[in-house]
């Protein structure tokens, strides 16, 4: 059974810096594509950034040039480096492949 286990949320000041790391288990997991999204309370669910098979990447207006996607297929994990936090930032993130998996989500919360 395919799973997605994020890890790496947490408490953080402004200006401050998160990885996040998504690990998968019981696939082939170079060949599928991934993304993060995440939730705000209130709010809809929201494309973070994905990246593709290949390595393409591409990212959300609200993020661009402050979070940064990558992946280890050795490892099979997907990361997210976000940068430069904002309080706005503040959410559930999830690790998403295709229409059906969805880890359970880690906290985010950027805070003073």
């Amino acid at each position: 059974q395919v799973q997605l286990v994020e890890s790496g949320g947490g408490l953080v000041e402004p200006g401050g810096s998160l990885r996040l790391s998504c690990a998968a288990s019981g696939s082939i997991f170079s060949i599928y594509g991934l993304r993060w999204y995440r939730q705000a309370p209130g709010k809809q669910r929201e494309l973070v950034a994905r990246i593709t098979s290949s390595g393409y990447t591409d990212y959300g207006d609200a993020v661009k040039g402050r979070f940064t996607i990558s992946r280890d297929n050795a490892k099979n994990t997907v990361y997210l480096q976000m940068n430069s936090l904002k309080p706005e930032d503040t959410a559930v993130y999830y690790c998403n492949r295709g229409p059906l998996l969805w880890g359970q989500g880690t906290q985010v919360t950027v805070s003073s």
